[in-house]
């Protein structure tokens, strides 16, 4: 006879995944800042903005009233110098019917027409006209920089299989992209603003020292304050673009090579096969998202309006950052998408 003892059934066992959404995002953040290749492009990004102002103490400067003096000669000399071309245009050539002299030879210049900043050789810092092309380059640096973290961040993660490993840690793929996508927005936004404020503390030292102490025009900074976010939101795409080609190739020196064949050569092939088509490329786009009141883009298509100049295209702000914001919703999604649904071992 036998005994049958019998167990008592048990709990289907559930793979608890991690914690709170915070918590997963600590830890991105803790990885975020321990990458080397991000710190190593973060001291570039320090040491380019020492050189910068460096170089700026040293080509700018207060000029004294000889300086000015022989400037202005300068000046005089370079008018008269055109003034007899000009002279030399009306005497040899006949102008044609309906055509004035100004258009056939160019208006007359006179010394009002030149900067006397112009012609010394160290000019003042001038902040109200470098406001907004110091923004501008500073812009395009952080964008650069932040396309080589986005990449890093995510290539190196497929590279060194840490992100195979993380789904053992939390299995839900949607929440691991989603804190690895807010951990490098808010970093890519810092980085931007930062570099922003550093053209302002180096526009601030090099007034100070070698600039100029006139009043900044009415507007001044509102307009200078908005080409500045533009520029801390084109950080923040560029750095999503970098991030979503990574992902889509896993490794970080493709996504490089797939962003330099696309920049150098198939925007070049582009612009000289299909000019029609330059209004949908990235680099028209990223510039008109950021320079002021958008970009106005001629289109050499071999047509021209009544006064020979070729059609143009205004992108706006609006539509530039609508395009750019469509483009990396593709990228970056189906990047996440084939992520969460693909064998990643």
């Amino acid at each position: 006879m036998s005994t049958m003892i019998e167990q008592p059934p048990t709990a289907p066992t559930t793979v608890r995944p991690a914690g709170s959404f915070g918590r997963l995002v600590g830890s991105e953040m803790h990885r975020f800042r321990s990458r080397r290749l991000i710190q190593i492009l973060l001291a570039l990004g320090v040491l380019g903005w020492l050189a910068a102002t460096v170089i700026g103490l040293l080509n700018f400067g207060n000029p004294t009233d000889s300086d000015y003096a022989q400037a202005r000669q300068e000046i005089d000399r370079t008018v008269a110098e055109q003034a007899g071309f000009r002279q030399e245009c009306l005497d040899q050539a006949p102008i044609p019917e309906g055509t004035s002299p100004d258009e056939f030879c160019g208006p007359e210049m006179t010394a009002s027409d030149f900067r006397v900043e112009d012609f010394v050789n160290k000019a003042p810092f001038d902040f109200e006209s470098a406001g907004q092309g110091g923004a501008l380059g500073f812009g395009a640096a952080a964008a650069v920089l932040a396309f080589l973290i986005g990449a890093t961040w995510i290539g190196a993660e497929w590279s060194s299989r840490s992100l195979v490993a993380l789904l053992f840690w939390e299995t839900r793929r949607f929440r691991v992209f989603g804190a690895k996508i807010a951990v490098l927005v808010g970093a890519a936004a810092l980085f931007g603003v930062l570099m922003q404020a550093g053209w302002l503390a180096m526009a601030t030292l090099l007034r100070a020292v070698v600039g100029t102490d006139t009043a900044l025009p009415d507007g001044f900074w509102g307009e200078l304050f908005g080409t500045q976010g533009r520029a801390v939101l084109l950080t923040v795409f560029a750095a999503l673009a970098g991030f979503g080609l990574a992902n889509l190739v896993r490794n970080t020196g493709a996504a490089l090579g797939v962003g330099f064949v696309y920049f150098a050569i198939i925007e070049a092939a582009v612009g000289a096969f299909r000019p029609a088509w330059a209004p949908w490329l990235l680099t028209s786009n990223a510039a008109a998202l950021v320079a002021p009141g958008g970009l106005r883009i001629p289109i050499y298509d071999g047509t021209f309006d009544a006064n020979g100049n070729p059609p143009e295209v205004l992108l706006t702000n609006l539509h530039a950052g609508l395009y750019l914001t469509a483009v990396l919703a593709v990228i970056v999604g189906i990047g996440v998408v084939l992520f969460a649904r693909r064998d990643v071992h």
